[in-house]
């Protein structure tokens, strides 16, 4: 009784991750494009890994775990998060969406960083950059104004 228990644990816990990576991050690309063009806004998508990638590491504490990155993405961005993790666990659908994706947008490196429009057509690749949130706002909404 107690191994079911916590395999239903676990289950429960991988089906939570599967649908939103924390703070206002979607993992389920379909439902965040469907929001975007429901919100007319773009996508900021975050090809991570999250538990093994340096860059990926200093790029969630510099800028996405930042007041002003959170402030600017909550009225201006759809937030999507796209996992690769080596020691975190993930549904089958979720390493074959996040796969899949990876292959469509040629993503090579972690922290690979995608402004796409609300219908997913790319508008420019990114990736981090020094200067803290203020900075990485500017940056994206650089990005973003020159797709209007």
């Amino acid at each position: 009784m107690r191994k079911i228990l916590i395999t239903a644990l676990f289950t429960l816990l991988g089906l939570q991750a599967s649908l939103s990576a924390g703070e206002g991050w979607m993992t389920d690309f379909d439902a965040a494009k469907a929001k975007a063009v429901a919100e007319n806004k773009p996508l900021l998508v975050d090809f991570t890994g999250s538990d093994w990638c340096g860059w990926c590491i200093k790029l969630d504490k510099e800028v996405f775990s930042q007041a002003a990155f959170k402030q600017y993405a909550e009225d201006a961005l759809v937030l999507v998060e796209l996992d690769f993790p080596r020691s975190k666990p993930q549904s089958a659908e979720l390493k074959a969406q996040n796969e899949a994706l990876a292959k469509k947008y040629g993503i090579r490196g972690f922290p690979t960083i995608l402004v796409l429009s609300p219908e997913g057509k790319l508008i420019e690749k990114t990736g981090y950059r020094r200067g803290g949130a203020e900075q990485y706002v500017e940056h994206i909404q650089e990005i973003v104004a020159s797709a209007q």
